[in-house]
Order: structure tokens, then sequence, then C-alpha cells
């Protein structure tokens, strides 16, 4: 990517950039870059719109609330995926779904397999689970609880995190997305055989500023993508980079900066539309 070069600073600019940095936050819709005023990603309409991308690379559907009892080996060596976005054994977000569970819903079906999901982390072994579990799983998507456990770990550990640190990279909806998304499949930070979401912000910062320090919004995000690109690569589990080349760039090419429908992309050679407000 190319180096985005810092104007000038005139007076005026300056003054304004260190009023932001002085307020700690980029604010409510208060990006420095393009996605400029507006709902970020945490406004409920846009926050659905995010939920239907991941869903549309996670589960092949856009209907991402019937993904609560989804569960299976994917075969990508992180044992059981399962629900809205695809948490795993291997990875530790599983077994937090089911502790949040036990501690709203004692004594239900899943609780007597913490301590095989406890022994089976950082592996993608099934012992102590398997079909008893599966079923538990896909049965205990019929209670609120189990629901509420999902959305809670989603948020707490990548929703939040990922949407707060691209307010404060000044990026609007679509960056905040670029973020969650990245966070949704590579985790916060590396791990072996994974790049993480750190690694790939640095690598972008490394490239582009982001509108927070100045940056283009457009260059930065570009170079994002591109990191996260690299990622992929290097994951023995992951080859496809539909969901960033044919979805995530098609974005950005378009300029939407915030996010709005309608919205066309293709994943793993499907392709998807979120109609505009004013579709019939």
């Amino acid at each position: 990517m190319k180096p985005t070069r810092r104007s000038p600073a005139a007076s005026l600019a300056a003054l304004v950039l260190a009023l932001t940095v002085l307020s700690g936050c980029a604010g409510a819709g208060g990006s420095a870059g393009k996605g400029g005023p507006g709902a970020g990603l945490d406004d409920p309409a846009k926050k659905d719109i995010a939920m239907q991308l991941v869903s549309s690379a996670e589960n092949s559907t856009l209907d991402w609330k019937a993904q609560y009892d989804y569960i299976e080996d994917i075969g990508d060596g992180r044992g059981y995926t399962a629900g809205i976005i695809g948490f795993c054994s291997a990875t530790g977000d599983m077994l937090g779904v089911v502790e949040r569970y036990a501690k709203a819903r004692p004594g239900n079906a899943l609780e007597r397999f913490l301590p095989a999901l406890r022994a089976v982390k950082g592996t993608d072994a099934h012992t102590g689970l398997g079909r008893p579990f599966t079923q538990a799983w896909s049965k205990a998507a019929g209670d609120a609880a189990f629901r509420a456990a999902q959305d809670t770990v989603r948020d707490r550990e990548y929703f939040e995190p990922a949407v707060a640190q691209a307010k404060k990279d000044g990026l609007g909806t679509l960056g905040q997305f670029v973020y969650y998304d990245a966070y949704v499949m590579h985790g916060a930070g590396d791990t072996e055989g994974t790049v993480g979401f750190r690694t790939m912000r640095r690598q972008a910062r490394a490239e582009d500023r982001p509108p927070a320090e100045g940056g283009d919004e457009g260059a930065y995000l570009g170079a994002f993508l591109d990191a996260r690109v690299e990622a992929i690569g290097k994951e023995p589990s992951h080859s496809d980079t539909s969901r960033v080349e044919t979805a995530q760039r098609v974005f950005l090419r378009e300029g939407n900066f915030g996010l709005e429908p309608p919205l066309r992309w293709t994943v793993y050679g499907d392709s998807y539309l979120i109609k505009g407000p004013d579709a019939s």
C-alpha cells in the first residue's frame, strides 16, 4: 500500500485534531474518516446487518437467529464449531458460553459437560463430548437463557472490543464491521497456526495511518484487509478469502463507509443481498 502523506498542518486543522485527541473517543458517529456522522455498528439496525454478514460466512445464511442450535466439527482443527458466530471447543469461547449458561440456569443439560470442555480446550478432541453433547447443545437453543449466553459471549469477547478499537481508530461503520469480522474469525491475539487481530492492525498501521492519526480511512482499511488476506494465507485451516475480497473489499470500493443497504456480496461462491429500506 502507498503510505498516506500528512498534509501541511493548518492551524484550524491542528486545533480540531487536538480537540479530538483530548476527547478520548470519536463519539457517536464522530469518525474522523469517511464514515461520517450517523449510526455506528452498535446501532441495533447496523448490528443486525453485521450479524447477517457474519452469518453468511459462518453459516451460509442471513438468518443468524436460527443458528443458536448449530453445531458440528468442520475439520478445521478447532474441535466443535457452534452457535451464532462459530464458538469453538478448542478456543475456549464455547466453554465460556456453557459456563455462562450454567450460571443462568443451574442444572441444565449442558452443565455436566463442563469438565470435558475444559479438558479439550486447546485441542480438536471430542473426548467426553460426542453425540450426547451436540444433542444437548442443539436442544438448549430452545432456552432463552442459552441464547442470551451466546449473545453475551459474542458481545463481550468480540463485538464490543472490536467496535471500541475501531472507534478509537476513527473508523466509521464499515471499518467497525471489518474489525469485528476479523475478531470473529481470528481472535484478538496470535495463537499457534493463526494470526490475530492485533497483529493485523499493527501491520496495517505500518502501511497507512488510521483516521484518528490523520490518515485516510479508505487507504487504511485497504491496508487492514491486505493484512487479513495475508493472515488467512498463513492459517492451515483457512484458504478462501472471499469474505474479504468479494464482500468487505466490495463495500470499500463502493465507498460505502456507512455500511448502508442495499448490500450485495458473495462468500464461498454464494451471493447475498440485504435490501434497502425502501425495497418492497
